[in-house]
Formats: structure tokens, C-alpha cells, sequence
């Protein structure tokens, strides 16, 4: 989707909150709950962008309605999704695929909203782009589709590259989708590829550990559990001198000296409006977003 129509996209949707919700608010404000991956220190600008957003359209915190913010970081992705239904929220908004998934297995009947996620059609989050259907709709940024440009970017940046190491998180379509791209498009290159699989926070060491010596790169596929981790996957890849590929630039330095791109801006400015939008009427199409690659 060009920015242009994406922005057309974002005014359109201004007023469409369902006008039941804004003659109740003197009951019962609308309740946005947000399931976050991570930590504060690595959303907070995607998060201060949508927050704005809805300030923009009308929709104050405190005011006009109420922001109940969950981090994964601290919780389960599933333990959450259920606590808002429970709690009767109006919208639930997710990033990245598994908080997503888990809304999606918590409740058919409240909207969920995500910005983005990695591949929802490989995940099962929706039937088509086009046509997401169901109480769900959001971003793609499609990262899968560019990871083979990623590879050839990396090989160019870090010189000779022979074996590639591959880390991944287990059980995601999303990832899994990414990472066979990366595999076809080292195998073109003529470089090895070193699949590390992690599953949890305690497998990040040995899987270093395992490629002590023996790659030349490594190629992080996006996850909420790279993310929730980002600080450690960098620290012990630099310690090992190993040119590092991420999909957003968000990932690579601190947050506190990174501004959030544009494209990310734009994706997480997009999910309030996209939202109302939702919840007045019909579905909207999934947008896609693209990502740049980054490099350590």
C-alpha cells in the first residue's frame, strides 16, 4: 500500500468509532487493551505513536477512553488475551504474531487489531489480505518477502560470507515462512546455512555456543521473544564479532538513541484508525508495510 493511500486510509476512518460508544462514555468509556511483546524500553515509541494517534482522532486516555497496557515481557501472551476478555474490552490491539494468535484462540467477538504482523496468512491470523474476515484485521510488513534482499545485503556488507546462522523461534509460521526465504536465498549465494532454533530465553547462550567458530553472519528472524531479548542476542553477537541482520532498525541500537523509521511510524499511527474503522463496519483490507533490513 503507497503512503498516500495509507494516510486516506488513516483520515477516512476518523469518526467511524461506533457513535453507541461516545453516548455511553458517561457510563463506561471505550476500553483499548494493549498486548505488547517485550518491554517498554523497546515499544515505547511504536506505543507513543498510536497513543498520539488516537489523541489526534479524539480518543484521550483518561478522557474519552481508557488504555489498559500489558507487556509480555512480564506475562503470557495467552494469560493476557484472556484477562481482557474477562474485563469485556472493546478492542484488543497486538504486535507481532504470537500475542496475535493468542487473541485470536482467546475471542471471536471482540475486534482484534494487529500492527503488524509477520505473515498472517502462513499464521491462519486471516483467510486473505484482501479480505481478512472474522473479528480481526491489521498490518503485514511482510518481512518474509524481502529476506532474501536482506542476505544479499549482508553478504555485501560483511565481506565473505560462507555459513550463515539462523536464528529462529520455534512454533512460528511467520518465522518459519522467513526462514525458508533465507534458505533459499543463501543456497543461491552458495552459503551454508546454521539454523539455530530457540524456544525459550534459556536457549540463547548454548545457540551462540554452537556457532563459536563455525559462522561467518548471523541472520535474526523477527520474534517476540527476540525482542523481548534484543539487548542479550546483540550484546553476545557482537562479543562474537558476528555482522548481524535484523528486520527493523529498531533492533539494532538503543531505543533511546534510535528514532522509530518512518515506515514503522506510519504502521503503528495507522492502527487507531484502522481500528474504529473496524469496529463501525465491514472489515478492511490487511494493509502491507514494508521493512527495511538493518545491519549491525
Amino acid at each position: 500500500m503507497k503512503r498516500r493511500d495509507f494516510i486516506t486510509l488513516l483520515g477516512g476512518a476518523a469518526a467511524a468509532w461506533p457513535i453507541a460508544a461516545r453516548a455511553q462514555q458517561s457510563v463506561r468509556r471505550p476500553t483499548l487493551g494493549l498486548l505488547i511483546p517485550g518491554s517498554p524500553a523497546i515499544y515505547s515509541q511504536r506505543v507513543g505513536a498510536l497513543v498520539q494517534r488516537l489523541r489526534e482522532l479524539g480518543w484521550v486516555d483518561g478522557s474519552t477512553i481508557a488504555i489498559e497496557y500489558r507487556w509480555a515481557a512480564t506475562q503470557k501472551f495467552d494469560d493476557i488475551a484472556a484477562e481482557f476478555v474477562r474485563a469485556k474490552v472493546d478492542v484488543i490491539f497486538t504486535s507481532g504474531t504470537p500475542p496475535t494468535v493468542a487473541a485470536k484462540k482467546a475471542t471471536s467477538q471482540i475486534p482484534i487489531v494487529f500492527a503488524p504482523a509477520g505473515d498472517p496468512l502462513a499464521s491462519g491470523l486471516v483467510a486473505s489480505l484482501a479480505r481478512p474476515g472474522g473479528n480481526i484485521t491489521g498490518l503485514s510488513n511482510q518481512t518474509a518477502d524481502i529476506a532474501g534482499k536482506r542476505v544479499e545485503l549482508l553478504r555485501e556488507l560483511a565481506g565473505q560470507v560462507r555459513r550463515l546462522a539462523i536464528m529462529v523461534k520455534s512454533n512460528n509460521a511467520s518465522a518459519a515462512s522467513e526462514m525458508r526465504e533465507v534458505k533459499a536465498a543463501a543456497g543461491t549465494l552458495g552459503i551454508e546455512v546454521l539454523p539455530l532454533e530457540i524456544g525459550r530465553a534459556e536457549d540463547i547462550g548454548p545457540a551462540f555456543e554452537t556457532i563459536k567458530g563455525r559462522a561467518d553472519a548471523l541472520y535474526v528472524v523477527i520474534d517476540s521473544l527476540v525482542t523481548t531479548h534484543l539487548n542479550r542476542i546483540n550484546t553476545l553477537a557482537l562479543g562474537a564479532r558476528l555482522p548481524t541482520m535484523h528486520g527493523a532498525r529498531e533492533l539494532v541500537v538503543p531505543v533511546a538513541s534510535c528514532p522509530m523509521p518512518p515506515a514503522t511510524r506510519t504502521c503503528s499511527s495507522g492502527v487507531p484508525s484502522t481500528s474504529t474503522r473496524y469496529c463501525a463496519g465491514p472489515s478492511p483490507p490487511t494493509c502491507r508495510s514494508n521493512s527495511r533490513p538493518s545491519l549491525i
